[in-house]
């Protein structure tokens, strides 16, 4: 068994890097709510996020297969017609998913 100095160093250097880990969000975000880069980013990351998951999820659809790649393509109009519909991205995102489910099992399933 380890010495009670051993483990109360441990212990302190631990709470110490556990603070630091949480503090230094909070000192660094300061900095950068000014930055040219970060507004920037705030405004085209989401769009560009959106897209690569849009491609990504697309990427294995098979127009050779008796659906043609239609679910797919009714879950992906579904969802963007939500989303400008409603400006809401969980609501839109639940209505594509819940829809692309619901034309894989019962519709074309």
């Amino acid at each position: 068994m380890p010495e009670s100095g051993y483990l109360l160093a441990a212990v302190a250097i631990m709470a110490i890097v556990t603070f630091a880990l949480r503090a230094v969000p909070f000192a660094v975000l300061h900095p950068l709510r000014s930055s040219a880069l970060v507004g920037y980013l705030g405004v085209f990351m989401p769009a560009g996020i959106m897209s690569i998951l849009v491609v990504y999820s697309l990427k294995n659809v098979s127009i050779t297969v008796p659906a043609h790649g239609l679910p797919e393509l009714l879950a992906v109009a579904a969802t963007a017609v939500v989303h400008l519909w409603r400006k809401n991205a969980v609501l839109s995102i639940v209505v594509g998913t819940g829809l692309y489910v619901i034309l894989m099992n019962w519709v074309f399933g």
